[in-house]
């Protein structure tokens, strides 16, 4: 094993600093512009989901001077969801940040950026970081504390060596998260054109599918969440892409002592309450899910396939009839109640046709890379503390890629 040295990222960083909101200065968001990075841009997986950042025009990115983003700056999430992190890219910039996301740049006569990058999505350095949070109405690390993160500094030639390896893994896992959007961006430009020219009648969902609202076995029984073999969902669930892993899983006597209702892969998720309250996702998995998810399903892969476009375009006529004070709420007669256009049988075979195959190649390629993020989080902390030698991580990158 490799002992190498180490540094704090205050010691290896030209900058780090955090953004302020467009409010604080006077100023507001707009429908384009200059992206803004907030928390939810920046998803678990390390990458800056773009459909998620906001807007803001350049006087306003030019009082907010402080945080604008440069190529291969780091943003480290450090207030709500603590250590989500992400490298800066040329699309964000000119690009700006909130007072929730530091911004690292790394110094690079000491520190490759994307060695940087790694380095703070090792587990272990995370979960550091949220020992040192600071708990008040919504979790906090402070920039000094996140100065103080310590890394391993191995010489500069070994740094880009483990960023080549994991690189390797991290550019796999983009283009199949790019080959995922497009297909899923072509299969909802087939529903609309369906819609235009293939429409017979509509429908209300409850007559056509099976729809299941589940719930939450006792927690206060432990042997019903240790153990178990069956894929159970959270709410949190339906902000998801797709759903590829469980959020836990249960056992077969929690299933059966609760009103957990099974869904089968393919099912389309609805939150139906709170904060992800008309959020979907697709179901990759056999699941069930809490009371604050709905699943919607049919046993034919083409009504199937087009309820979940269906209901994704209709989001606006389920939220209209939420109930409710602080805490909004679907019930499941709203989503019975849904009335959906149908084409023709001919029509939804053609449709499907060209369409079910992207549903398909959607969820291949996200499942393809759970497989690789796992392999890359598992070599991570090896590579950069010295464990695992590089040539080593080649072979079994070259095995898997």
């Amino acid at each position: 094993m490799t002992v190498w040295k180490s540094a704090t990222i205050g010691q290896v960083s030209l900058v780090v600093t955090k953004g302020t909101t467009p409010t604080s200065v006077g100023r507001g968001f707009k429908l384009s512009g200059i992206p803004f990075v907030k928390v939810e841009s920046i998803k678990g997986n390390g990458f800056i989901d773009p459909r998620k950042t906001a807007y803001i025009d350049e006087e306003t990115h030019g009082q907010l001077s402080r945080s604008a983003l440069q190529v291969d700056d780091i943003l480290f999430t450090i207030a709500g969801t603590i250590g989500r992190v992400a490298q800066v890219t040329s699309p964000l910039v000119p690009g700006n940040t909130n007072q929730a996301v530091a911004v690292i740049r790394p110094d690079r006569r000491v520190v490759e950026p994307r060695f940087a990058l790694y380095c703070l999505r090792d587990e272990r350095r995370i979960q550091r970081a949220h020992s040192r949070v600071v708990q008040s109405v919504q979790a906090n690390l402070s920039l000094s504390e996140l100065r103080s993160v310590e890394i391993p500094l191995p010489p500069l030639h070994e740094q880009k060596a483990i960023c080549s390896v994991l690189g390797a893994l991290d550019d796999k896992i983009a283009v199949n998260e790019g080959i995922a959007t497009t297909a899923d961006a072509l299969s909802r430009a087939f529903h609309q054109r369906a819609l235009i020219d293939s429409v017979e009648k509509r429908v209300r969902i409850g007559k056509i599918a099976q729809i299941v609202v589940g719930g939450t076995p006792s927690r206060s029984k432990p042997e019903y969440w240790t153990g178990g073999t069956v894929n159970w969902i959270n709410s949190g669930k339906a902000n998801e892409f797709r759903v590829i892993e469980p959020s836990e899983t249960i056992t077969e006597e929690a299933l059966a002592a609760s009103s957990v209702k099974m869904m089968p892969p393919g099912a389309t998720l609805i939150g139906i309450t709170g904060a992800t309250m008309g959020k979907i996702s697709r179901l990759e998995i056999p699941a069930g899910g809490s009371q604050n998810v709905a699943g919607v399903w049919s046993d034919d892969t083409a009504l199937n396939d087009w309820l979940f476009h269906e209901i994704r375009a209709r989001v606006a006529d389920l939220t209209k009839h939420a109930s409710g004070g602080a805490q909004q709420h679907i019930n499941k007669r709203i989503i019975m109640e849904l009335e959906c256009a149908v084409p023709r049988p001919e029509r939804l075979a053609e449709w499907s046709a060209r369409t079910s195959p992207l549903v398909k190649l959607t969820a291949e390629r996200l499942v393809e890379n759970r497989v690789l993020g796992t392999l890359r989080d598992t070599l991570l902390p090896q590579l950069v503390s010295g464990r695992l030698r590089v040539k080593d991580a080649e072979k079994i990158v070259e095995d898997a890629t």
